[in-house]
């Protein structure tokens, strides 16, 4: 019975949203995007979770970044969707999988917000996308928030990182901002929406400057930023309780 009462408020607030967006579009011009990404994006994320039990503990491990710069998460949940929007983070853009876009609901809000949709498998497509939007993102000074295993890793492990999100912030000279996120997937399993009540932990950790890095470092750069969320996940899981309640 939750099951199908939360995908039943999912498919309500997704619904509701679609439409709230093509509403908001239409009335302010197209002008409303940071506004409908920011904090409508954010009503919709806090509204899922709350129907499912699930409360958000932030912690920030430093002050909060106020410049533009790729934020990167852990994927291991269906609810990171919703724990993504529930971040508002400011005038943000989300480079997410091509496809999104065969959800007519998931089409309508991205293409109207300007989100940023890359097919995976197509290497030389997905740079090109990319590159075009690289102009808009550094005039408008964008945020970026990419998941670098690029996919759910369903038994919970960190999976391996693409390289995709460190090399925009190589082209962007943007700073890379790690966030863990904890306790998801003990919660939500599976693709499912079947969710046990909880909390979930959103750490920011400090930002990591790239100016130095180069082609011939990435990798290094790569393989310690990814070293370090398995030494947070094992920190975490093993620490739980005391994570959650701290």
């Amino acid at each position: 019975m939750r099951t199908a009462y939360l995908t039943l408020m999912t498919l309500l607030a997704l619904i509701g949203g679609m439409i709230g967006v093509m509403v908001i579009s239409v009335v302010t011009l197209g002008q409303a995007q940071n506004f409908i990404t920011t904090t409508f994006g954010s009503w919709i994320g806090r509204f899922v979770l709350a129907c499912a039990g699930v409360k958000i503990k932030f912690q920030h491990l430093e002050k909060p970044v106020r410049h533009p710069a790729i934020f990167i998460g852990n994927h291991s949940s269906t609810l990171d969707m919703f724990l993504i929007l529930a971040l508002r983070l400011p005038r943000v853009r989300f480079v997410a999988k091509y496809e999104f876009l065969y959800n007519p609901m998931f089409a309508i809000m991205g293409l109207l917000t300007g989100q940023i949709f890359i097919k995976r498998q197509d290497s030389a497509r997905a740079v090109a996308t990319l590159n075009r939007a690289y102009a808009r993102i550094r005039r408008r000074r964008y945020s970026l928030f990419v998941m670098p295993e690029g996919t759910r890793i369903e038994d919970g492990a960190i999976g391996v990182f693409k390289k995709g999100a460190f090399r925009m912030a190589m082209d962007l000279q943007y700073p890379i901002v790690p966030i863990y996120f904890g306790g998801a997937r003990r919660l939500c399993p599976g693709k499912s929406l079947h969710v046990r009540p909880g909390t979930v932990l959103l750490r920011f950790h400090p930002a990591e400057d790239t100016s130095t890095w180069t082609a011939d470092n990435l990798d290094a750069h790569v393989a310690r930023i990814r070293e370090n969320y398995v030494r947070w996940d094992q920190e975490f899981m093993a620490n739980y309780e005391a994570m959650i309640a701290a």
